[in-house]
């Protein structure tokens, strides 16, 4: 991973304004090089200008030590570099401060502007003292001469730092928007991991919620059933022994299917390695999902095949066995029975199966309406009972509350639409359509 802005920004530990100790020394080192450069040119320039030699001499040290603040400001040696030219001094600051400025963040039209006075600066200098110098020591040249060489000159002290400044600058701009992309790029693989980890755990929070609801559907029917055959066999133990021994055979027989289908659900967290000592395996949540509604899907007999998931023509078993409970229902369906999508017909299944268990459960002995509508482009199913009779006996169900909550997630899951409450009359209704595609 690339070194981030952040880490980029704390890693600076050089004085003042220099990124490093090392820029520092780099940049002092340059300074007194110029300062000296420029002190040894004042000399003649004193001379020529009539001052004290020494006041020549301070005044190139001081002006070549400007280059010391060429990363603050470069602007500031380029224009003390143009002042100077006149005086023949510089050739080290106007060079570097030149490409200073070219690799410094200063607008362009600042660069060529400083760029073409220096250049204009060199050229005016080198021409005025060729032919000054031609003129001393009475040479004759051609005319092209001073012009080309002044002009050549001119070229060569501004044009390789300026190109190769705007080179570095270039560069280094591209390098800090790379870092910063790098940096932005590493901010959105975090974002993506937290977001990828809040999914993950909405996703399992889903499945638990998909497996509490398959093995409620598995087990709250049959168990329901059980219980009002354990009652009613208590009730006809001694008067009708031959009703109690059917009783009692149908109680074992929901029993083991019970036991079944949650023996195949709970085995796939069982699962692990052969061996005389099993591996504890992570299984997903989504396989006990699976196991669990290939469980719920298991019609009744213990050695009847697995199929892919309960369907509506198993509507008529499902309220035969409900019953031979000794409850009153009746079965009704509208419309030309076809073939739906299996997650249709296993919610249809369902709703049907959850609304029986809590007649069990809160209305035992009153007589159930169970209707399926076969419509165009949905289906409808309705299941109603009638107030319980004052004389019936509860037959101790309990109740966790999520039977109402369960149909309702798994019809709106499908876009259909779920109503229950009371009736009227005293009774409940759950009521649900389902989209058919």
């Amino acid at each position: 991973m690339t070194t981030t802005g952040e880490g980029h920004v704390t890693a600076r530990g050089g004085p003042w304004w220099w990124d490093r100790r090392r820029s520092a020394a780099f940049d002092v080192g340059l300074a007194v090089v110029s300062a000296v450069e420029c002190g040894l040119e004042g000399i003649p320039f004193a001379r020529e200008a009539g001052i004290p030699v020494a006041a020549g001499v301070v005044f190139g040290l001081l002006a070549g030590s400007v280059l010391l603040v060429r990363r603050k400001w470069p602007i500031a040696v380029v224009l003390v570099a143009i002042a100077v030219t006149p005086a023949a001094m510089g050739f080290l600051m106007g060079v570097v401060g030149l490409y200073s400025l070219a690799a410094s963040e200063v607008p362009r039209r600042i660069i060529g502007s400083l760029a073409g006075m220096q250049l204009v600066g060199v050229l005016i200098v080198m021409f005025v003292r060729m032919r000054q110098d031609l003129a001393r020591e009475d040479l004759e040249v051609q005319d092209w001469i001073v012009p080309f060489a002044s002009i050549t000159t001119a070229l060569g002290m501004t044009a390789p730092p300026l190109l190769l400044g705007l080179y570095v600058g270039a560069r280094r701009r591209l390098m800090e928007s790379l870092r910063e992309r790098a940096d932005s790029l590493e901010r959105e693989l975090q974002l993506l991991a937290e977001r990828a980890e809040e999914r993950a755990e909405w996703a399992r929070g889903e499945e638990r919620t998909r497996i509490a609801r398959e093995m409620h559907d598995v087990v709250a029917h049959r168990v329901s059933l059980m219980v009002v055959h354990a009652a009613a066999l208590q009730a006809v133990a001694r008067k009708d022994p031959e009703k109690a021994v059917k009783n009692a055979a149908l109680v074992g027989d929901m029993g083991r299917q019970a036991l079944t289908e949650l023996r195949e659900m709970l085995g796939v967290l069982r699962a692990g390695g052969d061996g005389g000592r099993r591996e504890r395996v992570s299984v997903p949540l989504a396989a006990v999902g699976v196991a669990a509604a290939a469980a719920a899907s298991r019609a009744v007999g213990e050695e009847q095949g697995a199929v892919e998931g309960p369907c509506l023509s198993e509507i008529d078993e499902l309220v035969g066995q409900s019953a031979a409970a000794g409850m009153v229902v009746d079965l009704s369906v509208v419309g030309e029975s076809r073939s739906y999508a299996p997650e249709v017909e296993s919610t249809a299944y369902r709703v049907v199966q959850e609304a029986l268990t809590n007649v069990h459960k809160h209305a035992a002995g009153a007589k159930t309406y169970v209707r399926l509508a076969h419509r165009v482009s949905e289906i409808a199913m309705q299941v109603e009972n009638e107030p319980p009779p004052e004389a019936a006996s509860s037959a101790g169900l309990p109740s966790g509350g999520n039977g109402l909550v369960g149909m309702k997630e798994r019809v709106s899951a499908l876009g259909g639409v779920f109503v229950s409450g009371p009736t009227d009359a005293g009774g409940f209704r759950v009521s649900a359509v389902i989209p058919a595609s």
